[in-house]
């Protein structure tokens, strides 16, 4: 194969003209990845809980250029995908691209957890991310091309102490993801899943205060470090773009080759 052109590569890769969704696109993972997708060229609209830090988040990616709308929502709300839609449409938006970062984690011994615990943690890790993609999957596959970007997580597979619901909510999301692309997939729609490693995020932070954990979970990867939150950056935009036409159904583990040890 002939080497391409760097203008081949730039439109492989690029989102202009695309408008990507981001949950939890306040802080953490989700706001690195909602500043990566503006960074190719998306327009974003960053949905959170918290309007101040969706107001910093905003006004970081249009200091380096991009654009970017807040739409404060409390997506454990009974009505919350509603409001993101209708928060979508009054801005005039088409969604192209959803990226499911919002999650939550609460830490409890398993014979602790509460039936409350357990419906709010399956709610908004599993079914805000099913019931957005159900609203907005329709017109992305009329239009023949979408892209649906959820996180999965260590737990998919692994078991931590404390995580009984968020284990099982991340155990599913992956199944979930491969439901979604055999739905949608078929129509343009394609559907994937982000499994990160340790990264320092508002759901990690007890880690993060332990220095002997981080450094022995950084020596069980294959890179001998924990994440940092730019490494996040090239997947999501090769996830979103039409450099991953032919990827749908899989979950990618961002993990530093932990889980290949």
């Amino acid at each position: 194969m002939q080497p391409q052109p760097a203008s081949y590569l730039s439109g492989l890769f690029s989102l202009s003209g695309r408008v990507a969704l981001v949950t939890g696109g306040n802080t953490g993972l989700g706001a690195q990845m909602a500043e990566a997708l503006a960074g190719a060229g998306a327009e974003v609209v960053l949905v959170a809980r918290r309007a101040d830090a969706l107001r910093e988040t905003s006004a970081r990616i249009q200091r380096m250029g991009g654009r970017a709308h807040t739409l404060p929502v409390d997506l454990l709300g009974e009505a919350a995908v509603e409001e993101v839609a209708r928060g979508v449409e009054a801005k005039g938006c088409k969604v192209d691209i959803i990226v499911n970062a919002a999650g939550i984690n609460i830490r409890r011994d398993a014979e602790a957890v509460t039936q409350e615990d357990w419906d709010r943690v399956l709610r908004l890790n599993l079914g805000v991310p099913f019931f957005l993609a159900q609203h907005f999957a329709p017109a992305m596959s009329a239009c023949g091309w979408g892209r649906i970007i959820n996180m999965a997580s260590l737990q998919s597979v692994r078991a931590f102490p404390q995580s009984v619901p968020y284990g099982a909510s991340k155990g599913g999301i992956v199944q979930l993801t491969r439901a979604m692309a055999e739905a949608w997939s078929g129509r343009g729609v394609c559907c994937n899943a982000i499994a990160p490693g340790l990264f320092p995020t508002e759901l990690t932070a007890p880690l993060y205060s332990d220095a002997a954990t981080l450094s022995q979970m950084a020596a069980r990867t294959c890179c001998g470090r924990n994440g940092e939150l730019e490494d996040i950056a090239g997947l999501t935009v090769f996830l979103a773009s039409d450099a991953s036409r032919f990827v749908t159904g899989q979950t990618i583990f961002l993990d530093g080759g932990l889980t290949a040890k």
